[in-house]
């Protein structure tokens, strides 16, 4: 069933390093907002829901919402909770016995923790993959697509502790980004579809933000330009990920691929994500490289080695990994008790060759496996 909210739910998205957090802390210091941490609900739990059996029944419902609650990046956003008590007070709160019931509770929960805010949002970056289902969820929802430079936002993902480790993978995930949101944008309305310029918000602030508040139908407030000065970003501002958050906007991380790509990986970019590029109103000035199968091989064959061996260095992404590995074992645990089956439905992107990279994993199974990685559920670094 869908539920639809009077204060409707904002949904931020887009690819990652395009913008996305620093619209989820601005947003977030709204008076009538909340906005809590990244979540990854729908690309963890949203296509994996037929591996829990039939929600109806108390005992699954309570192991959706177990894992959802303890599974938030940031413990419960922050929340002053009693973890032994918790789960049973999202349960008493969900508008219906749903993953989008659970889900909704959980965000007004915050919302209500965080000066009894009217009104909650999101952001997720690849809820770009599941706008279909955040509509049937929740059917009055509005969506803010952020875009970036796919040349700027690439070499960025790419100097993360977290994303792709050379250009060919980085600008096929920017494109995948971009193609899955193009349909979208044609099919919602302007009063449910909006877009934001990375590069117009960090030098405009304050007319974008006003634009942004009138699709809302919210009134501006100067305050949302003080989000470097939160809790939130100052926690991501002390990483080296996200260190621009702890400080106002700045127009100096654009054109950062200049510097950082060479002309080779540019011409390889514009091979890849180059029609995507220009579509999105970007320019090029370079011709494309062709780049061959056994190149394009060699490319996603060490990206995927990369990827799971330095998942235990700085600043990398173990603990989060681990609990994404630990998700997947509880699954194939109840298809052991028969709650699932091989023949079960497979909503996308089930089966798809970037599932993983979808549902927010940092590295692949096969190489993990085959590097035999140690998972590792508690650590000391900034999530």
């Amino acid at each position: 069933m869908a539920i639809t909210l009077e204060e409707r739910p904002i949904i931020m998205i887009g690819a990652e390093r395009s913008g996305t957090t620093l619209v989820m802390a601005m947003i977030g210091c709204h008076p009538r907002i909340a906005v809590p941490e990244v979540v990854w609900y729908y690309s963890r739990f949203r296509p994996y829901l037929h591996t829990y059996g039939d929600l109806s029944v108390e005992k699954n419902f309570r192991t959706l919402a177990t894992e959802m609650v303890f599974g938030l990046k940031t413990p419960f956003w922050g929340m002053n909770v009693n973890p032994r008590t918790i789960v049973d007070e999202i349960i008493q709160d969900v508008k219906e016995q749903s993953f989008a019931g659970l889900y909704c509770a959980m965000f007004e929960r915050f919302a209500r923790e965080n000066g009894r805010k009217p009104r909650w949002g999101e952001k997720t970056p690849y809820n770009l993959f599941f706008i279909k289902e955040i509509l049937e969820d929740f059917p009055n929802a509005q969506f803010i697509y952020i875009t970036r430079d796919g040349r700027d936002a690439s070499v960025d993902y790419m100097e993360s502790s977290f994303g792709p480790t050379n250009i060919y993978c980085a600008a096929e995930v920017w494109r995948l980004c971009q193609d899955a949101a193009a349909p979208w944008r044609e099919k919602l309305s302007k009063d449910q579809w909006h877009d934001v310029k990375y590069e117009e918000l960090v030098k405009n602030p304050e007319a974008i933000l006003k634009g942004v508040c009138e699709f809302l139908q919210e009134d501006y407030d100067p305050a949302m330009l003080d989000f470097h000065k939160t809790d939130l970003a100052q926690a991501r501002g002390a990483t080296s990920d996200h260190k621009p958050l702890g400080s106002p906007t700045s127009d100096k991380y654009i054109g950062i691929h200049k510097n950082l790509l060479s002309l080779r990986d540019q011409r390889i970019y514009a091979a890849v994500a180059g029609k995507a590029h220009l579509e999105a109103g970007y320019t090029l000035d370079v011709d494309p490289l062709v780049v061959t199968d056994e190149e394009a091989t060699k490319y996603v064959d060490w990206d995927g080695r990369i990827r799971a061996a330095t998942l235990d260095g700085p600043e990398g992404h173990i603990v989060y990994e681990s609990y994404n590995d630990w998700l997947i074992d509880q699954r194939l645990e109840r298809k052991r008790q028969g709650l699932w089956t091989d023949d079960s439905p497979k909503p996308f992107p089930i089966g798809e060759s970037y599932e993983e990279l979808i549902m927010g994993q940092r590295a692949w199974t096969k190489w993990k496996k085959h590097l035999c990685i140690k998972r590792q559920y508690v650590g000391k670094t900034a999530l």
